[in-house]
């Protein structure tokens, strides 16, 4: 299979080809409207790739999560139908707040038993290590360009 073609990726993401890995590290606040743009975005990739590939959200250079539980819950069950006959795929999310945490839940939660397969995670090497990548992938950030410290 070849690589996947891929759009215009939102400045936060990064796609490393020879891992087939999509990285996402958003900063400042996510909102309903963030998501509903990451969505868009991701959608739109899943079905230009030629091969399934993984992702993996850093949600540690947030600075605030305002999206309550039905918004959560709405675009958790969305992407659960929009992935249903798809392969499975490994999403990573690496949390480091209790606001973060509570809405990754309901995103694992509520994607179990479908071709999402959604771990969080409080420690990043084991991300990367169930991702199957090295800490240093993870580490690199869309922003600078240059590897970013947890």
């Amino acid at each position: 299979m070849k690589t996947p073609k891929l759009g215009k990726l939102l400045p936060n993401v990064l796609f490393h080809h020879d891992l087939n890995l999509m990285v996402f590290i958003p900063r400042g606040i996510i909102t309903e409207k963030r998501l509903d743009e990451v969505i868009e975005m991701l959608e739109r990739e899943e079905d230009r790739a030629e091969k399934p590939f993984n992702r993996f959200a850093d949600l540690s250079k947030l600075d605030a999560v305002d999206v309550d539980f039905d918004s959560m819950f709405r675009f958790s069950l969305h992407r659960r139908l929009f992935y249903r006959k798809r392969h499975p795929v490994k999403s990573a999310i690496y949390v480091t707040s209790e606001a973060t945490l509570r809405i990754v839940k309901i995103h694992v939660l509520l994607t179990d038993y479908s071709p999402l397969k959604v771990r969080m995670f409080e420690d990043l090497a084991e991300a990367a290590k169930w991702l199957g990548v090295s800490l240093e992938t993870l580490k690199l950030d869309p922003w600078s360009g240059l590897t970013s410290t947890p």
